[in-house]
């Protein structure tokens, strides 16, 4: 009532109660709003934009692994524990000594169906849709596989179900059924992705350029057929689980929101008594890698109006004295910045996408791989462009801009290999796994920030070897122009045929 009689006395008339108080909160506001813009000053005015080169950011911190424990069962199991209380969650991996590469050739995918069906066929306690229920009523996961190197296990749960994911986890893993159904159901899935593998121009080119280099019969290269899958039998799985499954071949590993002492109780109680049963597989003797081909292939494929190219040879390891300087390599010649994007891409408009990597594997020799995709008509020059760019790195020293943003990105990309102690625990798993030192990661980035330009010069040189090249080219021949053989005059285009062998006939 006082703000009404204030405001008639100042000449207001006919106004209610709520409107005054309106009105004068609204001073209030307007008072407080102008006091703001006559205060603030514009951004343009309060900063003035520096270019990106002036601005300055502070050093990331150092890269630490968690406290872990590492210890082993009696039976051979080894436990890796690392406890993280950020979140209510607990997960974990069982890394299993095995692989595609140990199977037998007339049985390309047993390694890969066996894994599957660890987990989709149910255990011996428990079927299929009954495990499924029951992870799905705690939003929890169970997962299986096995690759060509290596076979895995892995949950992950809310750590109030820790205790009934990680029994189930132990089942599936030890007491698999292997259910004749559900066997039958993959080898359905595995006949469907054989019909449909030549749909995509990118699938075939990986895989016949994967052929090509390593061979066709190589287990890094050789790929299911509708014989294989016939060949194999439900006893044919259980016989490779009961060979590769084995907790003296196992790496078992725990990350999350769990005491250690109490998970080291759990995991005597599931995993202790956890025995090998059979012959165990023999994986100390790994299949031998030559480069199979070398020279210009192609796959007709009259529908498509851009060619897909990869061009390359056999590499190597990531333990190789030269994959430090190489890896500095592929940041020169790759990403945004990169040689290939701007000579290629941007500056000839040759590509759609392009690449070139040094890409090596832990206990293999992995590849070098160029290539990219790039307009049928353009196929030629793509390709001599690309090769151009890799002769050029090969042969002159790259300059000291490119070596430190080169050696920046990848250092400073070390942060995405430790954003948590998920990723941090796989890593040492991994190095456990095949032979490397607990420290690698760090001894590589020690090498990096030493690595010169012409350490990156000698490596290019030494590795990159342009007269080993297999090219492959998938696309329509006819539209290229000009023709792809002009690219080596005095060698023939070798054509690939990717017809599918049809299935076996099967007895009436």
């Amino acid at each position: 009532m006082k703000l009404i009689e204030a405001a008639k006395r100042v000449g207001v008339r006919s106004y209610s109660a709520p409107a005054i108080r309106f009105r004068v909160l609204g001073l209030g506001l307007l008072g407080v709003l102008m006091a703001l813009v006559l205060g603030w000053q514009s951004p343009a005015s309060a900063l003035t934009p520096r270019h990106y080169d002036e601005l300055k950011f502070a050093p990331l911190a150092e890269l630490k692994i968690p406290q872990f424990e590492r210890y082993q069962l009696a039976n051979g199991l080894v436990v890796y524990l690392m406890e993280d209380h950020e979140l209510p969650l607990v997960s974990g991996t069982a890394t299993f000594r095995t692989g595609s590469r140990f199977e037998p050739t007339p049985q390309v995918g047993l390694a890969a169906m066996t894994g599957e069906a660890m987990r989709l066929g149910g255990t011996q306690t428990l079927n299929s849709d009954d495990l499924n229920q029951v992870l799905e009523n705690r939003a929890a996961t169970i997962e299986t596989s096995i690759d060509t190197a290596s076979g895995a296990a892995s949950f992950s749960s809310l750590v109030n179900d820790t205790e009934l994911v990680f029994s189930l986890f132990a089942d599936v893993i030890q007491r698999p059924a292997f259910a004749p159904d559900r066997v039958d159901f993959l080898k359905g899935q595995y006949r469907g992705s054989i019909a449909r593998r030549n749909d995509d121009p990118d699938d075939i080119t990986r895989r016949e350029f994967a052929k090509l280099i390593y061979g066709a019969d190589s287990p890094y290269a050789r790929t299911i057929e509708y014989a294989t899958v016939e060949g194999i039998s439900r006893q044919d799985i259980v016989s490779f689980y009961r060979s590769s499954i084995r907790p003296d071949r196992t790496i078992l590993g725990l990350v999350g929101d769990f005491d250690t002492a109490r998970m080291k109780a759990l995991i005597n109680q599931y995993f202790g008594d956890w025995q090998g049963d059979g012959q165990a597989l023999d994986v100390t003797h790994l299949p031998p890698v030559e480069q199979a081909k070398t020279g210009l292939f192609a796959v007709q494929q009259p529908q498509l109006t851009q060619s897909y190219v990869q061009l390359g040879h056999l590499g190597g390891q990531l333990n190789g004295p030269d994959y430090p300087a190489m890896e500095v390599m592929n940041e020169v010649l790759n990403s945004f910045s990169g040689r290939l994007f701007n000579q290629v891409r941007s500056r000839q408009g040759l590509a759609y996408s392009v690449y070139g990597f040094w890409s090596p594997r832990y206990d293999y020799p992995g590849l070098f791989v160029g290539g990219g995709e790039t307009r049928s008509d353009t196929t030629v020059a793509f390709i001599k462009a690309v090769k151009k760019e890799l002769q050029r790195i090969r042969t002159t020293p790259i300059s000291a801009e490119e070596l430190t943003l080169a050696k920046d990105s990848v250092l400073n990309s070390f942060v995405f290999k430790f954003q948590g102690p998920g990723q941090i625990l796989a890593r040492l798993i991994r190095n456990e796994y095949y032979h490397y030192p607990a420290d690698f990661i760090f001894q590589f980035q020690d090498q990096v920030r030493k690595i010169t330009a012409a350490d990156v010069l000698a490596a290019a040189h030494n590795r990159l070897k342009l007269d080993q090249l297999v090219i492959l080219v998938v696309g329509n021949l006819a539209d290229m122009e000009p023709a792809l053989t002009t690219l080596q005059p005095d060698q023939p285009v070798q054509p690939i045929d990717i017809t599918i062998p049809p299935e076996p006939k099967t007895g009436a």
